[in-house]
């Protein structure tokens, strides 16, 4: 089995029961004895990370002791391949010191928006309790725990908004789930995206999906950027509805076709979340500007289409 899995490809799960002749060995001991490929040293690793489970409870002692019966689930993917390949709170540290910078668009004692960098994750995940958005909002001096109340995809950027406490999570996640929240994202399009607006509105493992698509720069025949609009939150909505319209996101490895002129990421950013303020009432609105390794694209694909 390789270990790990390349970046950007799914990550792995591996899951497996204590067995009676595991008893008496260390959690570190455990997963290199049951996965193939992992030394002690990468189990550590990934113990540190977050990326292991004991009977669903996330477990980072790399000395805990596993009793017969008991369900170990790791998943090993892309935060593991960047990780420093040794253990231990300095590794870790300097791990974070690697990751994408964020900005803080708006904060008050209800909610915090970020604005996300492309590569960093919005939460927690099965591989990894660290190096995300929330985890690194909440780690500031004096800041409170975070609710998440929605997300967008690692590879994308921009706007993000997290609850501080549990009443504005219920009045952010009921606008959500009601669809009242306005998102709106820029996007590159692969070739010429017909002038106007287009509604996509083929349905998303079986539930209902609705994208507003709008022209907003065309870069010749290369890429149009265009303005989508959500009406639901499918997950990658906006990436499969491009795609059936025949001008899918440009760097989009899992839905897209490569292309020379890809840009070095996902082509993606949430550039307006708007939503009715939790506590006060009153309608706020976020921009997210275009972000500069996009404009960096973008313009090189202006020269490519000339006068």
């Amino acid at each position: 089995m390789p270990l790990p899995p390349p970046a950007g490809s799914s990550p792995r799960r591996v899951r497996f029961v204590a067995r009676a002749e595991h008893a008496g060995l260390r959690l570190d001991q455990l997963l290199a004895a049951n996965i193939p490929d992992l030394s002690r040293r990468q189990a550590r690793v990934l113990l540190d990370l977050g990326g292991v489970f004991v009977d669903d409870a996330r477990i980072k002692v790399a000395s805990r002791m596993v009793r017969p019966g008991q369900m170990v689930q790791a998943t090993l993917g892309s935060v593991l391949a960047r990780a420093t390949k040794t253990p231990g709170r300095a590794a870790r540290a300097h791990d974070d010191a690697l990751l994408p910078q964020f900005d803080v668009l708006f904060e008050d004692d209800d909610l915090v928006v970020g604005a996300k960098p492309s590569g960093l994750m919005v939460a927690p995940t099965a591989e990894s309790d660290r190096g995300n958005l929330a985890a690194l909002l909440a780690s500031r001096p004096a800041s409170p725990a975070l609710w998440l109340v929605h997300r967008i995809d690692a590879p994308a950027s921009g706007a993000v908004v997290f609850a501080k406490t549990p009443a504005a999570t219920r009045a952010l996640s009921r606008q959500f789930a009601e669809h009242t929240v306005e998102r709106e994202y820029l996007v590159g399009a692969r070739g010429v995206f017909p002038a106007g607006t287009h509604i996509c509105d083929e349905p998303i493992g079986g539930k209902r999906a609705v994208t507003h698509v709008t022209t907003d720069r065309a870069y010749g025949v290369h890429a149009t950027r265009v303005r989508c609009r959500l009406q639901t939150g499918r997950t990658h909505q906006i990436r499969i509805h491009l795609k059936q319209l025949g001008h899918p996101v440009m760097g989009d490895r899992l839905h897209g076709v490569p292309d020379a002129l890809d840009p070095p990421r996902l082509a993606l950013h949430a550039a307006v979340l708007a939503f009715v303020h939790p506590r006060t009432g009153v309608p706020v609105r976020f921009e997210c500007p275009w972000p500069a390794d996009l404009a960096a694209w973008t313009a090189r694909l202006e020269t490519l289409a000339g006068p």
